[in-house]
């Protein structure tokens, strides 16, 4: 019986320690900044991240020989062109050299903005939070520059409209 009662008692402790923690935290959290960057377009024009300041971006890092990458390409354009009238910029950024970006978009053509990213943009995808360099990677950015979403691997339709939408609608 004793036993019982020291149990309960380190168990109230316990429970009280969480909840004064909880109760007493910083209400203020990190927010993670979309650093400025500039990268060159598959036209050799190298565009600036201001360019876009404003408005709701989806980030997605990919590669040509990455099968989940091609795969998730039609819903990108898909969000493309269903939210752009809305404010939403589809930015890709490919971490492949410009040889091999242009010959998959000779047969792939993709409808949204393509960076080419190679080394530069394996850097800024780490500082966005792809500590692992896992591909398919995207970040999702509000109109005040906060990134809001991170995703490692595949999107899925579901996941990222239900972050978008609310963006979209303020």
């Amino acid at each position: 019986m004793k036993n019982i009662g020291l149990i309960l008692i380190a168990l109230l402790a316990l429970a009280a320690g969480g909840l004064t923690r909880y109760l007493f935290k910083s209400p203020q959290q990190a927010v993670l900044v979309l650093p400025a960057f500039s990268l060159p377009d598959t036209a050799s024009v190298t565009r600036d991240s201001a360019e876009w300041q404003g408005t709701v971006r989806l980030i997605n890092f990919w590669a040509t020989w990455c099968p989940p990458c091609k795969k998730e390409l039609p819903l990108l354009m898909a969000l493309h062109n269903t939210y752009a009238a809305n404010g939403l910029v589809v930015l890709g950024i490919a971490l492949d050299d410009s040889v091999s970006v242009m010959n998959f978009l000779a047969s792939t053509p993709i409808s949204y903005p393509l960076l080419l990213g190679e080394q530069s943009g394996i850097t800024l995808a780490r500082q966005l939070g792809n500590r692992v360099d896992v591909i398919p990677f995207t970040v999702i950015v509000d109109k005040q520059n906060h990134i809001i979403y991170q995703h490692q691997g595949e999107l899925t339709k579901n996941d990222v409209v239900s972050v978008l939408q609310p963006l979209l609608e303020k």
